[in-house]
């Protein structure tokens, strides 16, 4: 119990962040989730608790949802999707939070380095775009965590912070049903992996309520430094 009450704690903090920002709760909580839990109860219990937070934000923001975009991301994720999904029960362990760590650190330092350097995304290809949008894809099939990299998509696209986190959480509440559907199917959602949600899902909720409240009255551009600063450091756990 000390352990799942621990994970709560770590569900408040990040679930906190993602309802500011619209991203990030799951490959922020992932490393401590593993730690506390281990990883094959840590990757549905976060699917599903990510998956309540984007029916939230979705239900809360439906009217700043952007279909046409929200259509081209499920495009390329879609292409994406399946092969995360085989990888998740094909690659030991370690080469898993090995490859998880790298691409947290690599996208960290992109969105750090962003403050300080002129990074337009406008001058980015189309093309280059689009695998970003294949690899979040491959990810979140594989860890439920591709976040990050969509992001680097839906700024792009989508430069108003509503309408960001709107759409997008519209993307993880699709992804994440699909997920759920194939985890209740093949048997990994195990009634352990209940119990540990339903002591979560009182954290997720003093998260999500905070976090919105916050993405209403702060402007959200000061907290995404302290979420690629702590997804840095969580990359760097990942290789422990």
């Amino acid at each position: 119990m000390t352990s799942y009450l621990m994970l709560g704690c770590v569900v408040l903090l990040t679930h906190f962040l993602e309802g500011i920002t619209g991203f990030g709760c799951t490959v922020l909580a992932l490393p401590f989730a593993i730690l506390l839990i281990g990883t094959k109860q840590a990757v549905p219990v976060l699917l599903v608790l990510a998956l309540l937070l984007a029916a939230y934000i979705v239900w809360i923001d439906r009217r700043r949802i952007v279909w046409r975009e929200f259509g081209r991301i499920v495009l390329w994720v879609g292409l994406g999707l399946p092969v995360g999904l085989f990888a998740f029960g094909a690659f030991d362990e370690g080469v898993l939070r090995s490859i998880l760590g790298g691409f947290m650190v690599l996208v960290a330092v992109r969105g750090l380095l962003a403050k300080w350097i002129a990074l337009d995304d406008k001058r980015v290809p189309g093309w280059v775009l689009r695998l970003t949008l294949i690899a979040g894809g491959f990810f979140h099939g594989a860890f439920s965590s591709g976040g990050p990299l969509v992001v680097i998509y839906a700024r792009h696209a989508l430069p108003h912070k509503s309408h960001f986190r709107a759409t997008i959480s519209l993307l993880w509440l699709s992804l994440n049903s699909v997920m759920l559907a194939q985890g209740v199917v093949s048997g990994r959602m195990t009634a352990e992996i209940w119990e540990i949600i339903g002591v979560c899902v009182p954290f997720l909720v003093v998260g999500a309520l905070a976090g919105n409240w916050a993405h209403r009255h702060i402007q959200d551009r000061y907290f995404s430094q302290i979420v690629y600063g702590v997804l840095f450091a969580s990359g760097l756990f990942m290789f422990r």
